[in-house]
């Protein structure tokens, strides 16, 4: 599909989408991920305040699951608009309803940031690169950071069966920043077509869009199994003590 000629907004609003409506059985824990504690307060809670600290940021809807106990509890307080909607099946389900309800909300030219529930280290530095950049193109972009290690194929009954190239491969992250219509017709495509996508770039890039690689750090880690846990904290001290 060829991309729509459209003139970019000089400093567009921008809101913020966190689908958290996942249960994270690989945390192994009797609560979904996003409600474990991390530092005296729920993993939520700093992924969600990383996004309404930002003042680029106008408000932010929230995606949970239909029977989510939790969020009465233990969910974020905020000054700016914080709003609810009810997640889905997938992810990308869970989005598109967010961005169902903020076509009644945001202005029309809005971008949205979408963002993991679990990624609670996200800094500003890295907010303010992907703003700056991915603002200035019709594609949207996300963050990301280069391939470092060697990458080996698996072949059958577990053993090496090639050494991948990684020139050019990087590990998509988020926050991803996309116009909010340009989004919502990307992930309503993909729900008619029953073909699932794994992150909102893909979705994107199904449409013809090239989102732009905005380079951000691998501390911003996404918490999904339990090891990941105490290396957050670590992390969330050490960016502390930077301040």
């Amino acid at each position: 599909m060829a991309i729509r000629s459209r003139r970019l907004v000089t400093n567009p609003a921008v809101w913020a989408v966190v689908p958290a409506a996942g249960i994270g059985r690989r945390m192994q824990s009797r609560i979904p991920k996003q409600y474990l504690p991390l530092l005296g307060r729920p993993v939520i809670h700093w992924s969600v305040e990383s996004l309404l600290a930002h003042p680029r940021v106008s408000g932010c809807v929230v995606a949970l699951g239909r029977d989510d106990p939790y969020w009465a509890e233990h969910g974020v307080r905020s000054d700016k608009p914080l709003h609810i909607a009810t997640g889905g099946a997938e992810r990308f389900q869970s989005v598109l309803n967010c961005l169902d309800m903020l076509v009644t909300l945001a202005d029309e030219r809005a971008w949205v940031l979408v963002h993991d529930a679990v990624r609670p280290c996200l800094t500003r530095e890295e907010l303010d690169r992907l703003l700056d950049q991915a603002l200035q193109t019709q594609h949207g972009g996300l963050l990301a950071y280069p391939v470092r290690d060697t990458l080996k194929r698996e072949g059958e009954e577990g053993f090496v069966a090639g050494t991948a190239e990684r020139r050019g491969l990087w590990h998509a992250m988020t926050p991803q920043l996309f116009p909010l219509h340009a989004l919502r017709e990307a992930l309503q495509a993909v729900l008619d077509s029953g073909h699932p996508v794994t992150d909102e770039a893909q979705a994107m890039e199904r449409r013809g869009y090239h989102p732009l690689l905005v380079e951000g750090e691998s501390t911003n880690l996404k918490i999904t199994q339990p090891a990941d846990l105490p290396l957050a904290e670590s992390i969330l001290r050490a960016l502390r003590r930077q301040e």
